[in-house]
């Protein structure tokens, strides 16, 4: 092994150049001797050696480095590395060796990533090794088996040269039965930032830190005064609960200089739980939540977290810009439901985090952008579109990464973040080695773009929105290297959108072709937000006849913001579950104001009164509806006079009303009647009712049997009228003076009692209009009175 006087830019004495040299050409003794043997033996050979390379080499044992500390070194540290080596071949590796190298500086952003793709690479150059007290053996690495190492090197003996990022290689040396001489068999790259001067500009660097989660709750409320929101699961309760991810989240974030990027609707539902809430099970019913006290401690950390920081509030329910750009404008009021989602921002996040918000940004699915996003995403109030690099591709031959604030024209700014950096902590992070192996890279990159002019710039870091537990982790640490170092200052994003935009940078949104096609296959489809609409307009139907319209406009509405979410890119069938699960509730509570079916009604007059009821079973009441009757033969049968008549309705919550119409037969037979209800602009509610009326008039012969009959009664009468007459006459003659004449001649007693009007007279008075046996009372109660069950819906 080389001493340390071999380290790049060092000059060894000649005593160890001859110790060198010799140790040299004795370990490559064995070396020519395999190459002449593979040049006499030919292709079969060569093959062979191939397969144990491919035995033993970076398939077949592998190097893990799991932590390097400090991320960022700086004079006087101690550099400590530590991780696994793990023979995956199938032979067994002796005398090996771990140790370290130090490679070259690289001195742009594309050479970090070149190493960082080639990682394991055993073809490329390994830099040059340490001392071998920086090493440590293994006798024997048995197949299968993972063996851990921790190294430990001062900074001053890896004899780095001046500000830079530096490649970092722990490497596994040994031999095998095939290849009985030392070589390397395996190698992890990393990198080492290395700032011991003080640096003379400072980049600004601005790093999101994004609270987003997915839709939980539905657009069903209770039917109580408070209206109980359900959720739809408990997943939100995993994730603000200890060691979920948003309480991770909010755990790291605390100690953090970034800016806050939140969803509004993640806010309000996890408010929601503190005041108690109900989960809807896979059967349909639903149970009370039980994670109120995990809720309230949640909100208070994260009240904790964000005080004195900036804050920005996406639109609620974080909208989906790109979807809504490219499949949903065709639609009737989709660019409303985003101003919707904006405007309620205002009155969640404030009242909820005790913070002002800032809605001025917009923040498209990996900040890709095309003139119609942009359209799109400033139509409902913000100026500010945070994008990409690799969307918003440099074009203007820089020679270094320009600040991030360019304006785009029409007042809109372009806030660009970085590519490299934003990405860095994408992919599975739960094995250490991953999670180091990003985080070096970061401050790789980091460094590197700050070394690339003296010129000072702000630079924006907007990574992936629902971050990991172990990608929040990551991310946290290599912040607080950056945070540490010496070549980065924190900054607020608004202080970064109004920073001064570098001349000759790229202010060009790409063309709509020039939209990642891998984005566009994700989107929302255009059945989506024809649904949407259409559920939209049921909504406004519905509200039209309601008393207190808030309490289905206010759940229905943040509904149909969720149903725009981003958060349903790559879950088209949950996505579609949602959907419908919002529409099928709305048909549910727009039946519940009804018309009750009607049998067959007979008339045995030329004129009656027909009653048609109406049933709401919501909790409120419903008003401003008109109730239409109309008969399909107005020849034979009349409503009010007309073909049809129309009367108000207003039903309590709760009852039922009957609404009476007068008819007018005339001639016998059925005829079919046709009960519609509508709201107050002339549209039709819900299902008609349709029912025959049976005419049967009264005929001419009837009438005069039954005036003979009135007849004969009234001569019946007036005979009795005069023998009582007689009768009384002749009392009175007996009991007083007499005349001699009979009583009955004439009318002696004029004011006597027989002349006084009978109070019965045997005839009853007709009504014009009469009723029907079967005609229900005008308002009928509720036929339960037990509780409301969830919901706007009266149970019955």
């Amino acid at each position: 092994m080389a001493e340390a006087a071999d380290i790049q830019g060092t000059h060894p004495s000649p005593a160890r150049r001859w110790v060198r040299r010799t140790a040299a050409l004795l370990a490559s003794a064995p070396l020519l001797a395999g190459l002449v043997q593979a040049s006499a033996a030919g292709p079969a050979l060569a093959a062979e050696q191939t397969g144990v390379r491919a035995a033993s080499g970076s398939d077949g044992v592998s190097v893990a480095v799991d932590s390097l500390s400090p991320a960022a070194p700086t004079d006087g540290d101690t550099v400590t590395v530590s991780g696994t080596v793990t023979n995956n071949g199938r032979q067994a590796v002796t005398d090996a060796r771990v140790g370290l190298r130090v490679g070259p500086e690289l001195g742009t952003r594309s050479e970090i990533d070149t190493v960082a793709r080639n990682s394991t690479d055993l073809d490329g150059s390994y830099g040059t090794p340490l001392d071998d007290d920086y090493s440590t053996e293994f006798p024997t690495l048995t197949p299968g088996v993972a063996e851990h190492f921790a190294l430990s090197v001062p900074v001053d003996a890896l004899d780095l040269g001046g500000n830079g990022v530096y490649e970092f290689s722990v490497t596994l040396s040994g031999e095998t039965s095939a290849q009985p001489w030392e070589q390397v068999l395996g190698v992890q790259r990393t990198f080492l930032p290395w700032q011991p001067d003080e640096a003379g500009t400072k980049t600004r660097t601005t790093f999101l830190w994004p609270l987003v989660s997915t839709s939980h709750v539905t657009a069903e409320t209770g039917s109580n005064e408070q209206q109980t929101p359900v959720f739809r699961n408990e997943d939100l309760a995993k994730e603000i609960s200890p060691g979920g991810r948003l309480n991770q989240l909010v755990a790291l974030g605390g100690d953090l200089d970034v800016t806050w990027v939140v969803d509004p609707d993640l806010l309000a539902s996890v408010d929601a739980m503190t005041r108690g809430y109900e989960v809807r099970a896979a059967d349909g019913t639903t149970t009370a939540g039980r994670h109120q006290a995990v809720a309230k401690q949640w909100l208070a950390d994260l009240q904790k977290a964000v005080a004195d920081k900036e804050v920005v509030a996406l639109p609620f329910a974080d909208p989906d810009l790109a979807s809504l750009a490219h499949n949903g404008t065709d639609f009737t009021g989709s660019l409303s439901q985003l101003k919707e989602a904006t405007d309620v921002v205002a009155n969640t996040v404030e009242p909820i985090l005790h913070v002002k918000p800032s809605t001025d940004f917009a923040w498209p699915v990996e900040g890709a952008v095309d003139p119609a996003i942009v359209k799109v995403a400033t139509s409902a109030g913000a100026d500010k579109v945070i994008a990409r690099s690799d969307s918003l591709k440099e074009t203007g031959g820089l020679s270094y990464t320009p600040s991030a604030a360019r304006p785009v024209g029409g007042g809109t700014t372009a806030v660009v973040a970085d590519a490299r950096l934003s990405t860095a902590f994408e992919g599975d992070l739960t094995k250490a080695a991953t999670s180091t192996a990003a985080v070096q890279q970061f401050l790789a990159q980091s460094l590197a773009l700050d070394l690339q002019t003296g010129k000072e710039r702000s630079v924006v870091v907007a990574p992936q929105r629902t971050p990991t537990g172990s990608q929040a982790r990551a991310m946290a640490e290599a912040l607080t290297a950056l945070q540490g170092g010496d070549w980065s200052q924190p900054q607020d994003l608004s202080d970064a959108a109004s920073a001064r935009p570098d001349a000759g940078a790229t202010t060009t949104i790409p063309s709509r072709s020039a939209y990642p096609s891998a984005l566009r296959e994700r989107e929302l489809p255009h059945e989506a937000f024809e649904q949407l609409a259409r559920t939209q307009d049921k909504l406004d139907h519905f509200k039209a006849v309601l008393s207190d319209r808030s309490r289905v406009v206010t759940p229905f509405g943040r509904a149909l913001n969720r149903e725009m979410s981003t958060s349903w890119r790559d879950r088209a069938d949950a996505a579609r579950t949602y959907r419908n699960g919002v529409e099928t509730y709305l048909d549910g509570l727009t039946g519940q104001v009804r018309l009750i079916d009607k049998s067959e009604t007979k008339l045995s007059g030329r004129s009656a009164t027909i009653p048609v009821t109406v049933q709401n079973n919501l909790v409120q009441d419903a008003d401003h509806l008109v109730l239409r009757l109309t008969s399909t033969n107005p020849t034979r049968l009349e409503i009010g006079g007309e073909a049809y008549q129309e009367q108000p309705v207003s039903v309590s919550g709760g009852h039922s009303q009957s609404v009476k119409f007068t008819t007018s037969a005339n001639a016998n037979g059925r005829a079919t009647v046709i009960a519609q209800l509508y709201t107050a602009d002339g549209r039709k509610y819900g299902a008609p009712v349709t029912f025959d009326v049976k005419v049967t008039e009264i005929t001419a012969t009837v009438m005069l049997v039954i005036g003979g009959g009135v007849l004969l009664l009234v001569l019946a009468g007036y005979r009795m009228y005069q023998q009582r007459k007689r009768a009384a006459a002749r009392a009175g003659g007996d009991e007083g003076p007499g005349t001699g004449e009979d009583p009955a001649d004439g009318p002696e007693n004029p004011q006597g009692p027989a002349d006084r009007p009978t109070e019965e007279s045997g005839a009853h008075p007709r009504a014009g209009d009469p009723e029907q046996a079967s005609d229900p009372g005008a308002d009928t109660a509720a036929e339960s009175a037990d509780p409301s069950g969830t919901g706007e819906r009266v149970d019955r």
